[in-house]
């Protein structure tokens, strides 16, 4: 097995004047899992089905388990699991039936029944898709993509609108495919499930990585370990970017349309100094609120954008 499950090298790729990936560089170690993480148009979809072999690159190369789609297609379609974003399964058939039929596109798929248990389905294995629930068809799509028994998984946004409970079945169906020293890539919006999952994460922007290592070393980065957002009243004083950035613990300062952002290294000397600036100036506060330092943070710092933002 390559020690060197996925390398992308000089990636680009336009659809018109739109340039979908530019110059995209990456590797994905064999045994990771390793997230994609981006806004929308950030052009991680593109770049995913490049690797899957399911669009053509403009220029770049693109080496999947040591191999190339140009000459080694073949022995790629069985070594790969792929979950498009939308996944059109016939509703007709049965939750076994459906299985069934993709294992039968591999000579050394896994057992139907064991995928079965694995994504958590016994109890529908004869309820026909069109029966089934959006988190129940999420993961049918998933065992879809691993009961050929592949080397390595590719997910697109795997729990994009599904329920916390559903979402939590999914973490553990890919933690239990990672324990067996496969490699997954995953895109998805969610941070939480980043941090959870991922042993590495790229930050797209504009078709290009631009921040790539562990979940917890990225926000490290930060400098700060909470943030602190807050909002003011219509009508009332609002405190200077000077005076916000000589806040005790205050490492950075945005502001934003609906009020401010600060990165704290120390909670508990940022907030009542912000509540002694607010008093000092007259101001009255709308709203005030606290968090973590997450990857989304890491994201408004290296673009200025939310990942949720177009």
């Amino acid at each position: 097995m390559a020690s060197t499950a996925l390398a992308i090298r000089d990636l680009h790729k336009s659809y018109g004047e739109v340039r979908a990936v530019s110059g995209l560089e990456l590797a994905v170690s064999s045994g990771e899992c390793f997230g994609l993480l981006g806004p929308n148009g950030a052009g991680k979809t593109t770049t995913i089905e490049i690797c899957e072999g399911l669009l053509e690159p403009d220029t770049g190369e693109v080496e999947v388990l040591g191999m190339r789609w140009k000459t080694h297609e073949r022995q790629l379609r069985q070594l790969l699991g792929i979950q498009l974003q939308d996944t059109q399964l016939s509703e007709k058939l049965t939750v076994t039936e459906t299985v069934r039929l993709f294992r039968s596109f591999y000579p050394d798929g896994r057992p139907v029944e064991d995928v079965i248990a694995l994504v958590q389905l016994e109890e529908k294995r004869t309820a026909r898709v069109g029966t089934l629930s959006g988190g129940q068809k999420q993961r049918l799509a998933v065992a879809c993509a691993i009961v050929g028994n592949p080397r390595l998984l590719f997910l697109d946004e795997p729990t994009t609108g599904l329920d916390p409970q559903s979402r939590r079945q999914l973490w553990e169906m890919i933690a239990q495919f990672r324990s067996e020293g496969r490699t997954v890539v995953l895109t998805t919006h969610y941070m939480d499930e980043a941090e959870r999952l991922c042993d590495r994460v790229a930050v797209v922007d504009h078709g290009k990585v631009i921040a790539l290592d562990t979940p917890r070393a990225l926000i490290a980065s930060l400098g700060a370990e909470h943030v602190v957002t807050f909002t003011l009243e219509s009508g009332t004083a609002v405190p200077g970017d000077d005076q916000l950035h000589a806040l005790d613990g205050v490492t950075a300062v945005r502001q934003e349309l609906s009020g401010f952002e600060l990165t704290s290294t120390e909670l508990r000397r940022t907030v009542p100094a912000l509540l002694s600036l607010v008093e000092r100036t007259g101001s009255r506060l709308a709203e005030l609120r606290t968090h973590s330092a997450t990857l989304e943070d890491v994201f408004v710092s290296l673009t200025g954008r939310h990942l949720r933002d177009a």
